[in-house]
């Protein structure tokens, strides 16, 4: 009889011996992380992810995610705020000039149509899913007992409002991280004390993390590593190499009786 960290199969062949497969790796003490979870926000969490002896990660809904603060802090005892910040899931639509519309103009000035009429592709959201193209993600532990630290890493959907509500009345560290990713991704937590930029001037327009930001400077200065490669000149038939072919048929007439 097999225990419950393996499991059986009949092995091909004659069917006399039997094949042991190894059981799905479990993580009973995340696994209760995120009971703790669903207790506490009920189907608001809507997709979880375990990486068994690693790390926790969990998905809830956008109208959820300030009291998300409130249970984590409260209920679950995590009280160390690690970070929050936006991801832009929007694969890249830039190429060498880094401006969408340039790129298309000199493809088809070039005449490369390549990919002209290819499908779009399809944003991919990372652990716990998503369906959105921007979303807010934060992370959170427990450090406070010896021997008992974890932590866990949450997620929302940023919905066509590009609103969600803030952290900064649960963890008042959330402050900084929340300003920066609204001065990066145009995102506007509702209920922050201040929103106000931290790197760019005042009158900067636009979100420099989207992806659909063009660096207009890469016009001028492009990407390290990109080179214009040209081809080797053609070297005619009659060209260096049978000029000295012919240079040497003379030397060696004059030198004949």
């Amino acid at each position: 009889m097999a225990d419950d960290s393996t499991a059986t199969t009949d092995a091909p062949g004659d069917g006399s011996s039997e094949e042991i497969v190894p059981a799905e790796p479990t993580d009973e003490r995340r696994e209760a992380i995120l009971a703790d979870l669903r207790a506490g926000l009920g189907d608001a969490v809507l997709d979880t992810h375990i990486d068994p002896g690693r790390d926790v990660w969990a998905r809830v809904s956008a109208e959820s995610w300030a009291e998300t603060a409130e249970v984590v802090r409260h209920r679950m005892g995590a009280k160390y705020f690690g970070f929050l910040s936006v991801i832009d899931w929007l694969p890249s639509p830039y190429g060498r000039s880094m401006d969408a519309s340039v790129d298309t103009v000199l493809a088809v000035e070039s005449g490369d149509s390549s990919g002209e009429d290819d499908e779009p592709e399809e944003m991919q959201h990372g652990v716990a899913g998503g369906e959105s193209r921007f979303q807010v993600f934060a992370r959170v532990a427990s450090i406070g007992v010896p021997g008992e630290h974890w932590g866990i890493t949450v997620k929302a959907d940023v919905g066509e409002s590009l609103s969600i509500a803030t952290w900064t009345n649960t963890f008042a560290g959330a402050d900084w991280h929340e300003r920066e990713a609204w001065e990066m991704y145009g995102i506007e937590f509702v209920g922050h004390p201040g929103l106000r930029h931290i790197y760019l001037p005042g009158d900067f327009e636009g979100n420099p993390l989207r992806k659909d930001f063009p660096l207009i400077a890469r016009m001028v200065k492009p990407w390290p590593g990109i080179v214009d490669v040209e081809a080797l000149p053609e070297v005619p038939e009659d060209g260096p190499a049978g000029e000295a072919d012919a240079t040497a048929g003379d030397a060696s007439s004059e030198d004949s009786p």
